[in-house]
């Protein structure tokens, strides 16, 4: 087979182990005889050598007296418009490219060819990863503490909204005071004439607090979860037994945040559940990403965000034996290794575990474990918890998988959060400043002696997966990006009605925090 285009020359390397830096492929296209170039880089490489470096094909090429390659330029670009051109290598290129700047998308044409990357970075810096820190017994101490320090943090943002008073001390208060109180939600429920109980817990006991149907702010009491915390404020009735609520506060993100952007032209993908293992693993689509990634449109995509379910996994479901295309969980990560490796060599990877993945399923979850870094070692990449905070390039990232998802759309009415629309569930997350507040549904909480579920900080960009829809928009100048999936609908997933977004790849401008989605089937 011809070895003429770099997309060929990428999958050549692969095929023998090996990744690539950009501009080492490009020269090695650019060499007179492409084919004997990619054989002495080859033969040539060191011992233990991962990655095919710039200087090493210099360096052959300069051994075998080949006149020094032009500058990537027009004829890296009409190499990648021809695999572009022919499906049986690409997979075919992207349907549509959708670039917005505001939540409202618009259609846009690309372009293909190859450029010099600007390689001038900052480090990549991870907050909030629980791996190595897990220290919770499962035992009721555990349990207590971690709910206690859910609700010393969270108070903490709520404490310059009201005058909080602990709930035993709103209990000797006299009937018709001002009262204002910060607490965990106990329980919620509707009274007969069909206006809302809300039960509120603090570190000293529970208060009960009525929200009448007619007030402005029932609707507010719809998208509550037990177990988050919120603030309330009101007066006491006669006897004092119950306060009835006039003002409602979530912890929230500031109307007037303002996110930090990067201080150069810079951009992210964000993808997630990949599924390597499954019979319904787009591979085409993936391939023709990373094919994507070789090109010069592409050359501004320095950073690679990947939230969750690498592989299929095993187990996950019911009889999801009987779509795997490998049973072996450690052959499924090796799988996804070699598709790792397709990925040029100078893009950053920062990779979380998600619920299929072979991690523990209690959040927060650790990162994958020494044999499976091992095995996913060939592209160095930043391997972190779920969730955890990452920054790069002075941009914060919230990276969560997304399992409370469920949780969100299945209790909330569904103009407040749907699979239809899961930005809308991760606004929800965002406004209660914590990426699982619910216990004891879907969620499986791995009690520890601090909450590594809430949201302390305000990220820039909150990045999940999960759910295998696409959905994004800005919740108080946040953007939220949901990255949909490589897998192609399932049977169990038609089963319960999830028709997946398959094969999106969304592009944030690091810069401007604009967001560019491309479709790769």
């Amino acid at each position: 087979m011809p070895l003429e285009t770099t997309t060929r020359i990428v999958r050549e390397l692969a095929r023998h182990g090996y990744n690539a830096e950009r501009e080492a492929v490009t020269l090695i296209a650019s060499a007179d005889d492409p084919v004997r170039a990619l054989e002495r880089a080859v033969e040539g490489a060191p011992d233990g050598a991962l990655r095919i470096t710039t200087d090493h094909v210099r360096a052959t090429l300069d051994a075998e007296t080949t006149p020094a390659p032009d500058p990537p330029g027009v004829d890296d670009v009409r190499a990648t418009e021809a695999v572009a051109a022919d499906p049986s290598v690409s997979g075919g290129e992207p349907d549509a490219v959708i670039q917005s700047t505001s939540e409202t998308p618009v259609e846009t044409e690309g372009s293909t060819g190859r450029g010099s990357r600007d390689t001038t970075r900052q480090s990549v810096t991870v907050d909030g990863d629980i791996t190595g820190r897990s220290t919770g017994t499962g035992e009721y101490d555990d349990f207590v503490a971690v709910f206690r320090d859910r609700y010393e943090k969270l108070s903490k943002q709520l404490r310059g909204r009201v005058n909080h008073r602990p709930a035993t001390a709103i209990q000797d208060m006299p009937g018709r005071s001002d009262a204002e109180m910060i607490g965990l939600v106990n329980d919620i429920r509707s009274t007969a004439s069909g206006h809302w109980l809300v039960e509120l817990e603090d570190t000293t006991g529970v208060f009960p607090c009525l929200v009448m149907k007619d007030k402005d702010i029932a609707s507010s009491v719809e998208e509550l979860l037990k177990d988050e915390c919120i603030a309330v404020s009101g007066t006491l009735a006669d006897d004092a037994g119950i306060l009835f609520v006039d003002e409602l506060y979530f912890p929230d993100v500031p109307r007037t945040y303002r996110p930090s952007t990067a201080d150069r032209h810079v951009q992210a993908a964000l993808i997630s559940d990949v599924h390597v293992g499954s019979q319904e693993f787009v591979a085409d689509a993936w391939s023709a990403f990373a094919d994507w990634l070789h090109t010069e449109e592409a050359d501004h995509v320095e950073y690679l965000l990947i939230a969750g379910d690498m592989v299929e996994g095993v187990g996950v479901y019911p009889n999801q034996d009987e779509e795997l295309s490998i049973v072996d969980i450690y052959e499924q990560y090796e799988q996804f290794a070699e598709h790792l490796k397709e990925v040029p060599g100078d893009v950053e990877i920062v990779m979380i575990p998600g619920n299929h993945d072979a991690v523990r399923l209690a959040e927060p979850q650790p990162a994958f474990d020494e044999n499976l870094r091992d095995i996913m070692s060939a592209h160095d990449a930043h391997i972190t918890g779920n969730p955890s905070t990452v920054t790069i390039e002075g941009v914060s990232v919230l990276m969560y998988h997304g399992v409370s998802l469920d949780e969100v759309i299945a209790e909330l009415p569904e103009e407040k959060a749907s699979y239809d629309e899961p930005h809308l569930a991760m606004y929800q997350l965002l406004k209660k400043r914590h990426v699982a507040p619910q216990f004891g549904g879907r969620m499986r909480l791995a009690p520890e002696k601090s909450d590594y579920l809430t949201i302390d900080s305000v990220p820039d960009i909150f990045h999940t997966g999960h759910v295998h829809k696409l959905g994004y928009g800005k919740y108080h100048n946040v953007l939220a990006v949901n990255s949909g999936c490589w897998q192609a609908q399932t049977a169990f997933q038609k089963s319960v009605n999830i028709d997946p977004d398959v094969g999106f790849a969304p592009i944030v401008d690091l810069d401007t925090l604009n967001l560019t989605l491309r479709k790769f089937t």
